[in-house]
Parts: structure tokens; C-alpha cells; sequence
């Protein structure tokens, strides 16, 4: 662990004064060229580490400035916190007053969590987080308890998902300023809703990437699908750390954000005794214990390794929680009949069981699509630990055409992968729009200026999509108009009764003990298959649901040898659906029918007194 943490970039000290600070170790010198005086350098003094500081004076919020190096390169501040005419441009000094009112504000745990990922650029019309701040509401009535914002770090051009993002500290300057964010965080606490950021610290976008110019950032040491891997444990990998650490405390500090999103963590590679993941929980919870609020760190991981949410006193990295896809492919496929691409290794009944029961599917049994045997059983775990989803962001936008699951599926099969997420005993994530069942598509897109960039981007996602076998031209992610499709429509009626479905699901979640509890091995209990009908059994703090789906196209029968009083079934007429076939009590040995993609909840019977 370092033993000395470096604050970087522009620091306001008092009276006009400002600091500033870059890593840029191998220099011999840097300035800091002011945009108005251009011919009024201001010499750095370079210290320990690489380090190089001035303070200068007369500082007002927005004054551009760049970095000079070696009397030569004019560049922008690697941690620069505002690029007002994007990733080429000059760097400027952000105004950082706000008027906080959250200071009740202590966080949330894990177990209250019903997340909602949303795309900042395409959630509202705006845009912006303005946009996003008029939606609250929304989010407030159906039950959302934290939103997740795609990453908002400034990137190349108009629109992008986010990923190709090269300033870390600086927010998109078309979402807003720091104190629009700042608003949001603000305003989504005083609705009780935390906020989630993902962060991008496995790769840097290729355009508008001037980091190489000021130190090892990156090394040829592994191999990246983007390019170079960032240097995490080779020579002069101090700065390195020391700046995504920074990165990420300023989020969780000076902005109030409840937790971050780690994005594909498995990219981050690092053979040093101290792993770079671990590193950061450690500085983290530092800054929990300082600022007295719950912030929590979610691992991007495909890996089915519990090692990185594993407490580091037990060997692991000691972050909350994972993303686990294996939940969404199980489900997906058998939902909709897809078994191409990563699809090929799931479809049967007993993978959305094993989902369900050890949140991987693969444990360690041979892994057709990988090619070998695959995962290790997540034990020492607990179900609140990892995040489960019908839809995300990767899995609607990287399909050929961003199509959502209301392109494909029945409403009453929409309602069926709406009741199997919530009465799981995962953490749930809802995907914007997913909701009410949204029809726009989410698509792939982004804005840069490179064509031979653009080419081999385009060119990328052909060989990326011909594993699924998928019919029709792969959209150009750079025109305009797919970046106009992806856009929420807000047709809160697009299914009927879709929204009071979820919104009943998420009040369900919150109020039944059974669905209260995460403890691995007595949370999910008597997991059974009878055709295409998955039973299982949710017990929390003496309060016991029984849980029938039933994902295949025709009725089934079904029979208790117990009494038992029903909660509720998806395919009932106040769903809008074609009518319950079950009786609201179900008498011991009375046979009766559960409808094809329907969703059944039953309870003990109440003991009268």
C-alpha cells in the first residue's frame, strides 16, 4: 500500500489561490500555461514521486489552462475536473460551492437495495442530469432505493456509452457542471435514493488519451481488447494508483456518491503483493469511517471468482459486491429460446435452479462456449452480495439490433421475468424503462472524430456479433439517428399494467421477511423441477413464501399436500392477464393449474386466534 496519498489536479486554497498538481515523472519541466496570458508561464516545481506543483494566484472558477511539457507538448490535466469544449481542448477550473442539504444522508446497505442503471444522455430528452433529476419522482413511486449511473467521465464527441471515457476526473461537459451532479446526489437523497456511479479504471478511450504523454500509464505487459492494459504493477505504477484512487475518493467525497460500479474488474491486472482492488476498499472504508456514511464498491466480473467480494482477512479483495451475468443468461434463455454466442451454455431448467440456489451457474463443470471447465462455488457468501438483472445495458446493447425484451416477449412473459428477479435472492437491478416495458431500443453508440478509429470499430462489432448467428446489418454506432433510437420514450402505458406490477413486486421485496433474507443456504430452500416449472421456497424470520414459475408455453398442474393461501399470480385479470387458475386457497391434495409464463406466490395460511 502506498504510503503516501498524492491529491492531483486543481485545488482552491483561499483568497483566489489555487494549487496544481500532475504526476508527469519523467519531465524535466512543466508549466502551467493560462489560457488569457498565454505568454505568462507558470513554472512547476517538480517533487517526490514525479509530482509538480505551483499555487497560483487570482484563480476564478473557469479559467482554462493546459499543461506545458518540456517547453514543448501543450496538454489538458490529466485529472482535470471540467473540459468545457471536450477532450481536446483546454482544462478549467470548476466552481466546487454547493449548499449540501443530505447532511442527515447515512447511505444504504446492500440488502435495501433495488437498483435502476440509467444512461444519463439518453434518459429523459434533456439529457442531462437536470433531466434526470425530474424523473426522481418516478423512481421514488415505483420503490427504486438507488440509481446507477453509466459512467459520466468526459469522452470523445456528442453521445457514448461512457466506456471510452479519457478524463477520470471530469464530468461530460453536455451532462451538466459538478454542481448539477452535485444536485442530483442531493435531490436523490432527499428521496431516500442513493447513487451509484460506474467507473471505468481497466482501460482509458483511444481518442483524446494524452495520459501516456505524462507517465507510464499504461504497459504492453498484458493484452487488452481496447489496447493497452493500465500499469497497475509495473515500473512507476505509484502514480498510477495513486491517480485512480484519487479519482475514486473525489467521487465518494467531494460528491456524495454512495458507491461505485467497478467496471470489469478482471481487465484490471495486477500480480503485486497487494492487488490494486484491495487497495482501494482499504482507502475506502478509511473514507467511511471519516465521513460516517455507507459507501459501497460493485465489481463488473464475468469470472464466477468470489475472490474480489471475499473479506481480505479471509484472502479476497473485501469489496460488496458483483454484477453475476449467469442469473440473466439462464433466465434469458430459457425465456426466449436463444442458445447462440454465450446462450450455448445454458437453456435448461436446472441452470436458472443452480442461479437461483449458488448465484453462479457454473461452479466448476465444463463450460461448452469457454472451451474448459468453468467458476468455483461461491461459498462464504451471501446472496446480498451479488446484483442480479432481466436487462442491462451490456446485455440489451450489445445484441445486433439493442433490442429490449418487449421486442420478443408476450407481456405475461415480461411479467414472469419481472416476478423471477424479484422474488430471487439477489440484490435486483432494473434496467431504464424496463419498468413499463419500454420499446425503443438501447443500441451501441458514440461520436468520434478518428475514421480510422471508426472503421475498426465498426468493424469490431461485425466479429463481435457473428457468434450469435444474428440476421441484418450491424447499425454504425456513430450516426446520429442510433443515438436518437436509444432515447427512453416514456410511454409509461406501453404495457399494460406493467408498471403496478413492478411497482407490487418492489413493495412485496420490501415488506415479506422472507424475501428479508440473505443468508446463503437456509434463504432459498426445497428447489424442485417438474417440466417447465421451477418450485422453490423463500423463508426469512418464521415468514414463508412458495414460489412456482412457470416458464413453458402450456398449463400445469400442481398440488399441495398442505393447506395453502395464494399472494398473488402474475396472469391474474388485475395484472391484466388472462385470469388466475388457481383458487385463492388450495386445500391439501386439490390439484390445480398454474398458466404458461405465469408466476405463482403462496403463504402458510393465517392461524386465526
Amino acid at each position: 500500500m502506498l504510503t503516501t496519498y498524492i491529491s492531483i489536479g486543481p485545488a482552491p486554497i483561499k483568497d483566489g489561490q489555487c494549487t496544481f498538481t500532475v504526476w508527469a515523472p519523467a519531465c524535466s519541466s512543466v508549466k502551467v500555461i493560462v489560457k488569457t496570458s498565454p505568454d505568462h508561464p507558470w513554472p512547476m516545481e517538480k517533487g517526490e514521486g514525479g509530482y509538480w506543483t505551483v499555487t497560483i494566484d487570482q484563480v476564478t472558477p473557469g479559467m482554462e489552462y493546459w499543461y506545458q511539457l518540456d517547453d514543448n507538448l501543450l496538454r489538458p490535466d490529466p485529472a482535470s475536473h471540467w473540459q468545457p469544449t471536450g477532450v481536446h481542448g483546454a482544462s478549467a477550473v470548476p466552481d466546487t460551492s454547493f449548499n449540501w442539504t443530505d447532511t442527515d444522508w447515512q447511505g444504504i446497505e446492500l440488502v435495501d437495495m433495488i437498483l435502476y442503471e440509467l444512461h444519463t444522455g439518453v434518459f429523459t430528452e434533456a439529457g442531462n442530469f437536470l433531466g434526470v433529476i425530474s424523473k426522481l419522482d418516478h423512481l421514488q413511486t415505483l420503490g427504486i432505493t438507488a440509481i446507477e449511473l453509466m459512467p459520466i467521465a468526459q469522452f470523445p464527441g456528442h453521445h457514448n456509452w461512457g466506456y471510452d471515457g479519457v478524463f477520470p476526473f471530469a464530468i461530460h461537459n453536455e451532462y451538466g457542471t459538478a454542481a448539477h451532479l452535485k444536485e442530483l446526489v442531493n435531490a436523490a437523497h432527499q428521496r431516500g435514493i442513493a447513487v451509484i456511479l460506474d467507473v471505468v479504471y481497466n482501460h482509458a478511450g483511444p481518442e483524446g488519451n494524452y495520459l501516456p504523454d505524462f507517465g507510464p500509464y499504461f504497459t504492453d505487459k498484458y493484452k487488452l481488447f481496447w489496447g493497452g492494459a493500465v500499469n497497475f504493477d509495473g515500473a512507476g505504477c505509484d502514480g498510477v494508483r495513486n491517480f485512480f484512487i484519487q479519482n475514486a475518493l473525489m467521487w465518494l467525497n467531494e460528491f456524495h456518491i454512495d458507491g461505485l460500479r467497478v467496471d470489469a474488474v478482471h481487465a484490471i491486472f495486477d500480480s503485486s503483493a497487494l492487488h490494486f482492488m484491495e487497495e482501494l476498499t482499504a482507502q475506502v472504508r478509511l473514507l467511511e469511517q471519516r465521513v460516517q456514511r455507507r459507501k459501497i464498491l460493485i465489481a463488473e466480473f464475468d469470472l464466477n471468482n468470489p475472490r474480489y467480494i471475499t473479506p481480505v482477512a479471509q484472502g479476497g479483495y473485501g469489496m460488496d459486491a458483483q454484477w453475476v451475468d449467469e442469473f440473466h443468461h439462464a433466465l434469458h434463455s430459457l425465456i426466449t429460446g436463444e442458445q447462440t454466442g454465450y446462450y450455448e451454455d445454458f437453456g435448461t431448467m436446472e441452470d436458472l435452479a443452480r442461479s437461483l440456489q449458488d448465484s453462479y451457474v457454473y461452479t466448476g463443470q465444463y463450460s461448452k462456449h469457454r472451451n474448459r471447465h468453468f467458476g468455483r462455488v461461491p461459498a462464504n457468501t451471501a446472496y446480498n452480495q451479488f446484483i442480479a438483472f432481466v436487462q442491462n445495458h451490456d446485455q440489451v446493447g450489445n445484441r445486433l439490433l439493442g433490442d429490449r425484451l418487449t421486442a420478443t416477449l408476450s407481456p405475461e412473459a415480461l411479467k414472469l421475468a419481472a416476478a423471477t428477479l424479484m422474488l430471487s435472492p439477489h440484490v435486483p437491478l432494473l434496467f431504464m424503462g424496463e419498468e413499463y416495458g419500454e420499446k425503443n431500443p438501447f443500441l451501441y453508440f458514440t461520436s468520434h472524430s478518428d475514421e480510422e478509429l471508426i472503421a475498426t470499430l465498426c468493424e469490431g462489432r461485425r466479429k463481435e456479433f457473428a457468434v450469435f448467428n444474428w440476421e441484418g446489418e450491424v447499425p454504425n454506432p456513430q450516426e446520429e439517428a442510433i443515438f436518437n433510437q436509444s432515447k427512453i420514450s416514456w410511454r409509461i402505458d406501453e404495457v399494460p399494467g406493467l408498471f403496478r406490477f413492478y411497482k407490487y413486486l418492489i413493495a412485496l421485496r420490501k415488506n415479506r421477511p422472507a424475501l428479508h433474507n440473505f443468508r446463503r443456504g437456509n434463504a432459498v430452500r426445497n428447489i424442485r423441477i417438474q417440466n417447465r416449472v421451477l418450485q422453490f421456497e423463500r423463508h426469512g424470520n418464521e415468514d414463508v413464501l412458495i414460489i412456482y414459475l412457470n416458464l413453458g408455453k402450456d398449463p400445469e398442474h400442481i398440488q399441495f399436500e398442505h393447506a395453502r393461501t395464494k399472494v398473488f399470480d402474475s396472469s391474474d385479470v388485475e395484472w391484466y392477464g388472462p385470469g388466475s387458475l388457481a383458487p385463492a386457497v388450495v386445500q391439501p391434495e386439490q390439484p390445480f393449474l398454474i398458466n404458461p409464463f405465469s408466476a405463482i406466490v403462496f403463504e402458510l395460511p393465517k392461524v386465526e386466534e
